[in-house]
C-alpha cells in the first residue's frame, strides 16, 4: 500500500477498521473492577496490550523481520492468550497499541497503520469467539482447575480461526490495494501459517492456564521466555540465509555480466546437480551444498579476461592455461566464505577427469571429491544442450548420449546414470531466472572442441 493505492483499496482497509472498531467496543463498556476473567477485566487487557506493544517497539526482534516465513512473529502467542483469557470484544483490544505503536516501513503511515491494528484486531476477536463458542472458557475456568486436555479443541478452533481471517485479510488487501490478481492474491496464505500458529496456541494455553494459577501474570510471562529465544534464533536463522543467498547471486551476477554468453549457465548447473544429488539419495544439507557448487562453479572466471571468455575462435595453448587457472582462482576467491564447505572442493576440481588426464591438479576416480564429480556432470550436460558463440545446442538425448560414451574416462559413471534417471523422470527445463538478452546464431564453427571437453 502506497500513495497510490486505489480508492477500492483505501475503502477496504477503512471499513475493516470500522468493523474493528465495532468488534471491540463492548469491552469499552465493561466495568473496570468485573472480576469474572471472561468479561476481560482492565487489568488484564492492559499487561497483555502492553506486553505485545513492547514486542513491536523492539527494532530487530524476530517479530519484526521481514525475512523469517509467514506465522513465526515471536509475540502470536500474546494475542491468543488474550483470546483464551477475555471475551472476544476485550481480546480484541490486546493488538491495537501494538499495531499503532509499530513504525511503517512505506507510507502512507496513517493507512497502514489502520490496517495492521485492524486485521489483528478481527483475527484475534474471531479466535476469541471460536475459543467461547467451543466451550473454552468452561474448561479453563473448572473448579476442580483447568480442564487442560478438554480445553484443546476449543485451541485448535481459535487457532484455525486466528489464520484463516488472517489469511482472508491479507488476500482482501492484495487484491484491491496492491492489485495482485484474484487468483493468486489468496493462494498459499493459510496453510504455511497453521503449524507456527499452533505452536503459538499452545504457547497462549500455557500462558492461559498459569494466568489461572496461584502464581499469577508474573509465571505466565516467564512462558514467553523459551518462545522468545526460539523465535529470535530462527530468525537469525533465516537472516543469515538471506545473507549467503545474497552473496551467491552477487557472484553470479559477476561472472554473467563478464561471459554473457554462458549466461544462465550457472544457474542451470546448480540445478542438474541438484537432480543428480537427489538421485543419489544425498541428504537435505549435501543436496543444498552441491546445489552452490554447481552455481559458483565458475567464479573463477572473474579472474580470466574477458576477451579470453569471448573468443569466437579456437583458444592457443597459452590461451587454453590461462583459462584453466580458472579453478584454482574460484577457489581461492572463495576461501573466506565459510558457508560454502564442501562446495570449494568442487569449484577447484569440476575439471578433473576420473582417468587423471583432467586439470588443476590431474586427480584421478575416487580421489576426485564426490562433489566434484556430479559438477562435472552437470557441467559438461548444460554446456552441451546450451546455445554458446561457436554452436547451437544439441537436444537432451544427444547430450545423455555423449556422456554416456565420455563415461569412465572423463565422467564418473555413477553420476552419469544418475542424471539420466533424474531426467528420464523429471525432464529438463532450462529456463532461466534472470532476464536473458537473446542470444546469437553461432559464428563460423572454430574448429570445434566437444563441449564436454572445452575448458570453457
Amino acid at each position: 500500500m502506497g500513495s497510490s493505492t486505489p480508492v477500492a483499496g483505501r475503502a477496504y482497509v477503512y471499513g475493516l477498521t470500522c468493523l474493528a472498531v465495532l468488534c471491540a467496543a463492548p469491552a469499552l463498556t465493561v466495568p473496570a473492577h468485573d472480576p469474572h476473567p471472561v468479561g476481560g477485566p482492565l487489568t488484564v487487557v492492559v499487561l497483555l496490550a502492553l506486553l505485545y506493544a513492547g514486542s513491536e517497539a523492539v527494532p530487530y526482534g524476530p517479530a519484526r523481520d521481514r525475512r523469517v516465513p509467514p506465522g513465526t512473529g515471536a509475540f502470536y502467542p500474546v494475542l491468543l492468550a488474550g483470546a483464551f483469557l477475555l471475551s472476544p470484544a476485550a481480546a480484541a483490544l490486546v493488538a491495537v497499541p501494538g499495531a499503532l505503536v509499530r513504525r511503517p516501513e512505506r507510507h502512507p503511515a496513517g493507512l497502514r497503520r489502520c490496517w495492521a491494528a485492524a486485521r489483528l484486531t478481527l483475527a484475534t476477536w474471531a479466535a476469541a469467539r471460536v475459543h467461547h463458542l467451543l466451550g473454552g472458557p468452561a474448561a479453563l475456568g473448572a473448579v476442580s482447575g483447568p480442564d487442560v486436555p478438554g480445553a484443546l479443541l476449543p485451541v485448535a478452533g481459535a487457532v484455525t480461526a486466528f489464520c484463516a481471517v488472517l489469511a482472508l485479510l491479507d488476500g482482501g488487501v492484495l487484491a484491491l490495494a496492491e492489485r495482485v490478481p484474484a487468483r493468486r492474491a489468496w493462494r498459499g496464505r493459510f496453510l504455511p501459517t497453521l503449524a507456527p500458529a499452533s505452536v503459538h496456541g499452545l504457547v497462549g494455553l500455557m500462558m492461559a492456564v498459569l494466568w489461572r494459577s496461584p502464581y499469577g501474570p508474573v509465571a505466565a510471562l516467564l512462558v514467553l521466555l523459551p518462545m522468545y529465544v526460539s523465535c529470535w534464533s530462527f530468525a537469525q536463522y533465516h537472516r543469515e540465509r538471506a545473507a549467503h543467498q545474497a552473496t551467491v547471486r552477487a557472484l553470479v551476477q559477476a561472472v554473467d555480466l563478464k561471459d554473457g554468453y554462458t549466461r544462465g549457465h550457472s544457474e542451470r548447473v546448480g540445478r542438474a546437480s541438484v537432480l543428480i544429488a537427489r538421485e543419489l539419495g544425498l541428504d537435505d544439507a549435501r543436496v543444498e551444498t552441491l546445489r552452490l557448487a554447481g552455481i559458483l562453479h565458475d567464479v573463477g572466471k572473474l579472474g580470466v579476461p574477458t576477451r579470453l571468455l569471448r573468443k569466437d575462435g579456437p583458444l592457443t595453448p597459452q590461451e587454453r592455461r590461462v583459462i584453466e587457472l580458472h579453478p584454482e582462482y574460484g577457489h581461492e576467491m572463495t576461501r573466506g566464505i565459510g558457508f560454502l564447505g564442501e562446495a570449494r572442493a568442487a569449484i577447484l576440481h569440476h575439471h578433473e577427469r576420473v582417468d587423471g588426464s583432467g586439470y588443476p591438479y590431474g586427480l584421478a576416480g575416487d580421489r576426485i571429491p564426490e562433489c566434484a564429480r556430479v559438477v562435472a556432470v552437470a557441467d559438461a550436460f548444460d554446456a552441451m544442450t546450451s546455445t554458446r558463440s561457436y554452436r547451437r545446442a544439441r537436444p537432451v538425448p544427444t547430450a545423455v548420449a555423449e556422456l554416456e560414451r565420455c563415461a569412465g574416462a572423463q565422467f564418473d559413471p555413477r553420476m552419469v546414470a544418475a542424471l539420466a534417471r533424474a531426467l528420464a523422470r523429471h525432464g529438463w527445463h532450462p529456463e532461466v531466472t534472470a532476464d536473458d538478452p537473446p542470444v546469437p546464431p553461432p559464428r563460423s564453427p572454430p574448429g570445434e572442441v566437444p563441449p564436454s571437453r572445452s575448458a570453457r
